[in-house]
């Protein structure tokens, strides 16, 4: 008990050590190539050079090449931190990457310029996923600034193209290098309550589809002469609502309890007031609970398009940009499970019980590769959100409660 309290108040002492790495890494936006960004090369940069400055060995990038990033590649950190026992490792697994800002007329700063305000840290990221990445980091600094050993070696694992569906981050990571194994216990602190107690073990599936429809474009004083793609469009949308009553089934393990089907982004169509688009595109993001084949969610979504197009003549094509299948759940008795408890109730005096989510996050990629993963941070969730923020208390806590994980037997 002597160690774990010299662990926690060291941590406690680096809270504005904590909250400089916070601004620091919010100022180096790590978006993906893909909606018009870098990449996370800056920001990996830094955190290895953290890594390296704090006692972490088996230091290894692992370079995903993605030719539309400056650099040429996505990169995903790999870091170990020795411990005395040799049998498994603890990893805690945060991305990189975040997303834009969104609408810039709705944030009270500059999102890529942290601020500190009333106990919190505003910012692109800081909540999503640097909040456990800065705890996670600060954790393993106690204990090599107090001298004191974990009881396993301990895992860092800083991924790319979580955002974008993980394919040049964690699944490379699986696909070309993979160092987990099925004793591991793996902590992905990407989910999660405002209360400390939500262990997420289970994922619904995800299906983002493009939408596209094709119409013909006409000026717009003449509507009779065209055929209004962004009126289609509109009408499919509203119709597409009718899913949530096709597909109703609850899940009480699950928040929300129930499948979701929403309308996203939106593409520009014509720039001028006075033409009738002839084609319009938008985008739909559909969460839905492990009960539902997705090529049945599918169908009725087909079914629905079909009978648009009739009504409008139109032509409407659906593209998959995600298509995952829900992955096997995590045991409510996994190993990561029961030891997240435990230090759940050390730190915050709360119970963890295990949840569900909508999901997608790097648990599931691990979990289809039979790991047992689970997701756990103490969190506001303000995720792609703006006026993001990371409550800095939480930030603190949650680097106790990993380190209380490293002292387990």
């Amino acid at each position: 008990m002597d160690e774990a309290n010299r662990i926690y108040k060291r941590i406690q002492s680096s809270r504005n050590e904590m909250i400089d790495m916070q601004v620091k890494l919010c100022s180096l936006p790590a978006i993906s190539p893909s909606i018009g960004g870098e990449g996370e090369a800056q920001k990996a940069e830094v955190l290895l050079d953290f890594l390296k400055e704090n006692g972490f060995q088996d230091i290894n990038l692992i370079k995903a090449p993605d030719l539309d990033a400056p650099s040429g590649y996505r990169p995903n950190i790999l870091a170990k931190y020795k411990g005395k026992n040799a049998s498994k490792t603890i990893w805690v697994m945060t991305h990189m990457d975040v997303v834009p800002p969104g609408e810039l007329s709705q944030w009270q700063g500059n999102p890529y310029k942290a601020w500190v305000e009333n106990g919190r840290i505003y910012g692109r990221g800081v909540d999503d996923n640097q909040q456990d990445m800065v705890a996670s980091l600060y954790a393993l600094k106690a204990f090599k600034t107090e001298g004191i050993i974990p009881s396993y070696n301990i895992g860092i694992a800083l991924v790319a193209d979580e955002e974008m569906g993980s394919n040049k981050g964690i699944q490379y990571v699986i696909d070309k290098f993979n160092p987990f194994r099925k004793q591991d216990l793996i902590i992905v602190p990407d989910a999660g309550n405002v209360e400390g107690t939500m262990i997420e073990v289970a994922e619904k599936s995800i299906l983002w589809l493009k939408v596209k429809t094709l119409g013909n474009q006409t000026h717009g004083s003449t509507p009779e002469k065209g055929i209004n793609s962004l009126k289609a469009a509109s009408y499919l949308i509203t119709e597409l609502s009718y899913l949530y009553q096709l597909f109703a089934d609850k899940n009480p393990l699950f928040d929300p309890p129930i499948s979701t089907f929403e309308p996203t982004k939106k593409e520009t169509n014509v720039l001028n007031i006075n033409t009738i688009p002839g084609e319009d595109v938008f985008y739909m993001d559909c969460r839905i609970l492990p009960i539902y084949n997705i090529r049945k969610i599918k169908d009725a979504i087909r079914q629905i398009a079909e009978s648009v197009e009739s009504r409008f003549k139109v032509k409407i094509i659906l593209e998959d940009i995600q298509n995952n299948p829900a992955s096997p759940p995590t045991s409510p008795d996994a190993p990561v499970v029961k030891a997240l408890q435990k230090a759940i109730k050390e730190i915050y005096g709360v119970e963890g019980k295990p949840y569900g989510s909508g999901g997608l996050t790097l648990a599931a990629f691990l979990r289809k590769s039979h790991y047992q993963a689970a997701c756990w941070s103490k969190t506001c969730d303000t995720a792609h959100q703006p006026n993001e923020y990371c409550v800095i208390e939480d930030m603190i806590g949650d680097a106790k409660v990993f380190a209380n994980i490293f002292l387990q037997d």
